[in-house]
């Protein structure tokens, strides 16, 4: 494989392993050894070395020399640029996040806004009573309403049928 001349595609490849993101979160709190920050994984310390390679090639991070041990440092510089790189779509990303946000407010409204109760229908006939009106419940106003069409559909049949046997005569 050739090498990576490009830093940021370098520190994105190493961040792209879930142990070498987890290796730079153990190295956030502060310096570890190879055998410290091996620790946590089910593997051999050449694996955790060779990962602990790639995040130096990266200059993720240095190893220092403390008598025999080599402690790991993390070094925030690279990851700094790949912030800062990543930030410029920040913005496109959080225009999209709100527009989104005001697209699912809109549907959330329509789901919880309540239908308006229907008007009450007229009553030609007087039929309904003193107690009849704006008093009455939506329920029973819808009631009168569906009562009204039923009254008024029946009302238009009763002459279809009697224009047709007018015709029919």
């Amino acid at each position: 494989m050739a090498a990576e001349t490009d830093p940021l595609s370098t520190v994105f490849a190493a961040l792209a392993d879930p142990t070498r993101r987890a290796i730079l979160a153990r190295l956030a709190s502060g310096e570890a050894t190879v055998t410290e920050l091996a620790e946590p994984f089910a593997m051999s310390l050449p694996a955790v070395s060779k990962h602990l390679k790639v995040l130096e090639r990266a200059g993720l991070i240095t190893r220092g020399r403390s008598a025999q041990w080599r402690p790991c440092r993390l070094e925030a510089e690279p990851l700094g640029e790949a912030s800062a790189w990543l930030g410029q779509y920040r913005r496109l990303w959080e225009h999209s996040f709100d527009r989104l946000a005001d697209h699912l407010a809109e549907r959330m409204a329509e789901f919880q806004t309540p239908a308006p109760a229907p008007a009450p229908a007229p009553d030609p006939a007087g039929a309904m009573g003193p107690d009849a009106g704006p008093t009455g419940t939506a329920e029973e106003a819808g009631a009168t309403e569906q009562a009204a069409r039923g009254a008024a559909q029946s009302e238009r049949l009763r002459q279809q049928e009697q224009e047709e046997q007018g015709e029919g005569s």
